[in-house]
């Protein structure tokens, strides 16, 4: 089952184009609606990047190679630093189409709002903890969007994502996701066999994510602990929202997409810190382990690791009634056996395909269908794993429960959420003990 866009055939490429100017019209004036139609006029499709860290650099990498149409117009970042590598690095790619002038090149947390004016389509990949709001603000603006993984942190933006796919499908924007699963050959090949009944019906699903830290970003004697704790964003769960969100994340979808888009019914899950410890590994967990239970009988065992030196292995294994599916491997043993034998593509350099002929061909493709479910199975995870408690699915999923302070909330001059001891560790939820609200911060030793 892979995801389909929605058709409007009335719409033609400069339509789709002049209507994304008509929105930014409407939220920043006639100067943008100028630039727009101008854009739309000469056939250019203008992107712009919210985050200028390794992954937004490589989706806007991917951009440039999805056509000759396309110009990167604007770049923001919480740091300067971020914005002038990402943009050096990008301009040597394509000295002709990367015409980021100073002007459009924007640092601090108001920089995604310019961005989102000079755009056509943006790309979002940045702290996560961001992903919903900018997104949101994109498609308001009447944006098209790239957004990365995770599609929130918690409840609360998860829950603002999926608004903000279901604005898009009303504005007929298109939005699609960083769980570029969903975009592989082999794996869409493998996932119509198993939705065929090829190995039957599934019992048990082993879901693995097992590598070292994220790099960790040395503190520089110029930055405060805020700027610090930005620096290094992935390794600060108010930020990130923790591994299982993070990285697990993309087995929990494929896990999810092979179970025909069900839901766990409830989960429980362990976890805690045993070998990762010092400043810039901040303050989340280095394993964890959830066991999520469904009500057509499956169960998913899925592990997150991060620690070095470490057995490693990203990949899945779906057990079936009538066999097994090695999913790295896109291969299947049972009573019938298979394997993918054709082509196999680059799933990243294909989301950002989709998404250009999206625009292309004025006919909105969103990611809507599993994107922001996909990711509330994992702070459902998260969450059981933190407290230590069995926890349900409906239950998480309405809560109120976001990481202080909201996203809206968010200033470069506000003291941190969290703080590190007289050791440079960082405070850390106790399974059994911290309740939800200390959870949410702030976090004090």
């Amino acid at each position: 089952m892979t995801a389909q866009p929605s058709r409007k055939s009335s719409l033609t490429r400069r339509s789709f184009l002049g209507q994304s100017a008509a929105g930014a019209a409407a939220v920043f004036g006639g100067a943008a609606l100028a630039r727009g139609v101008h854009a739309a006029g000469s056939d250019v499709i203008r992107v712009g990047m919210i985050g200028c860290g390794g992954r937004c650099s490589g989706a806007a990498a991917q951009a440039l190679d999805a056509g000759p149409d396309i110009r990167l117009v604007a770049m923001a970042d919480v740091f300067e630093a971020k914005v002038n590598a990402a943009y050096q690095n990008l301009k040597e790619r394509a000295p002709d189409r990367v015409i980021v002038d100073a002007d459009h090149r924007f640092t601090g947390l108001d920089g995604y709002k310019k961005v989102i004016e000079a755009s056509d389509v943006v790309l979002i990949a940045c702290a996560s903890k961001f992903h919903p709001m900018y997104a949101e603000e994109a498609i308001k603006a009447g944006k098209h969007v790239f957004v990365e993984k995770p599609h929130g942190i918690d409840p609360v933006g998860v829950r603002r994502m999926q608004a903000a796919c279901d604005l898009a499908k009303e504005k007929g924007r298109s939005i699609v996701s960083g769980l570029q699963s969903r975009f592989d050959n082999g794996w869409r090949e493998t996932m119509k066999r198993i939705h065929d009944g090829i190995i039957g019906d599934i019992v048990a699903i082993q879901a693995m994510f097992l590598r070292g830290p994220y790099q960790v970003m040395t503190r520089k004697p110029e930055h405060s602990e805020l700027q610090f704790q930005f620096w290094n964003w992935y390794h600060f769960c108010w930020l990130s929202g923790d591994d299982v969100p993070q990285s697990l994340v993309h087995n929990m979808d494929r896990g999810t997409w092979a179970l025909q888009e069900e839901m766990p019914d409830w989960a429980f899950g362990l976890g805690g810190r045993a070998a990762s410890f010092g400043e810039g590994l901040g303050d989340m967990y280095d394993n964890q382990t959830v066991v999520y239970e469904y009500k057509s009988g499956a169960r998913v065992y899925a592990m997150c690791r991060t620690q070095n030196g470490t057995y490693g292995n990203s990949g899945d294994i779906i057990m079936g009634t009538k066999g097994v599916c090695y999913l790295d491997q896109r291969r299947i043993e049972g009573e019938t056996n298979w394997k993918f034998e054709g082509r196999q593509n680059n799933p990243y350099q294909e989301e950002i395909n989709t998404l250009m002929e999206s625009v292309r061909q004025g006919q909105p493709y969103n990611s809507g269908y599993h994107m922001a479910k996909s990711t509330m199975v994992t702070v459902l995870g998260q969450l059981a794993v933190y407290t230590g408690k069995a926890m349900r699915f409906d239950e998480v999923a309405g809560m109120d429960f976001a990481y202080r302070p909201l996203p809206d909330e968010t200033t470069l001059t506000m003291e941190p959420p969290t703080l590190p001891d007289a050791t440079g560790n960082y405070p850390l939820p106790k399974p059994g003990i911290s309740s939800l609200d200390w959870i949410a911060g702030p976090r004090r030793p």
